[in-house]
């Protein structure tokens, strides 16, 4: 099933003309007041369609108390829409209740990753639920890390039980900008934890000391992003698929077209393990 990230320029759009897609994934917190009209409007769409809640505000690996009100709001928008997946980020944001306009890299220790198991349960015990966590997209890195971030991944999947949301281009991206390897991520990842996968664009820009890869969503996916998707699927069998465009966002038919593409990927695949 393939869906893409649901953004407000497409609302009325998909609201009149319900096109074509599996599933719509929406950014939790821009639906948190239930009287608003974004709130509205995604009540209505998820009449037709499944919907999931993918979150940018929990700031799980901060070292600021869980915010009750945020999570609240959170059980409340999960508890009327039903979503297929609730997902939030290997990533902090916030220092003493201030909030940057970032997700920002932890340092892969292993007192970062009790702690951040630790805020991972208490979500997953409030809301009642499984939380997907996302692997993220880097610029820089903690000089006294001690884990691989893949490796700090599994851990938090396995102490906590929630699922992964495997982003193909942030690991492409961050894999350039630090200079790992793709396919020894990939390999030391649970195939059965993956309950989703997301894909998009990033931007290269030049800066002093040469390039730099930026996850900014706001290209098509890049062809060896696809080229890693499409390993994944011959190797594991299809995965809920979203694509994700944020920024210099396109008319909705850009979107599905690259919704299709992954269609067609699943699709071959599926013809390609099927006995002859």
């Amino acid at each position: 099933m393939v869906g893409v990230g649901l953004r407000s320029p497409h609302i009325d759009q998909v609201l009149a003309e319900r096109p074509d897609i599996g599933w719509w994934e929406i950014h939790s917190e821009n639906y948190f007041n239930p009287v608003s009209a974004a709130r509205q409007q995604i009540r209505e769409i998820a009449e037709h369609y499944p919907v999931s809640c993918h979150g940018i505000g929990l700031s799980l690996g901060s070292a600021d108390p869980l915010d009750s009100a945020h999570l609240c709001q959170l059980k409340g928008l999960i508890d009327e829409l039903a979503p297929i997946a609730v997902s939030d980020h290997l990533s902090w944001s916030s220092v003493d209740g201030e909030y940057f306009n970032d997700l920002l890299p932890l340092p892969y220790t292993e007192e970062a990753l009790s702690h951040f198991c630790r805020k991972v349960e208490q979500v997953q015990d409030f809301l009642g639920r499984r939380l997907l966590v996302e692997n993220p997209s880097s610029y820089l890195q903690f000089s006294h890390s001690t884990i691989p971030e893949w490796e700090f991944l599994n851990h938090v999947q396995q102490r906590t039980g929630c699922g992964l949301l495997l982003d193909l281009n942030n690991i492409y991206v961050s894999a350039f900008n630090h200079g790992f390897d793709c396919q020894q991520y990939l390999a030391a990842l649970e195939p059965s934890a993956v309950g989703e996968i997301h894909l998009a664009g990033f931007t290269a820009k030049q800066v002093d000391d040469g390039e730099i890869w930026i996850d900014t969503h706001s290209r098509p996916v890049s062809d060896p992003v696809w080229q890693l998707y499409r390993q994944w699927i011959r190797q594991h069998g299809p995965v809920p698929t979203l694509i994700e465009w944020d920024l210099d966002i396109p008319a909705l038919p850009v979107l599905l077209g690259e919704a299709a593409k992954a269609r067609d990927i699943l699709q071959q695949e599926e013809r390609h393990d099927s006995p002859a």
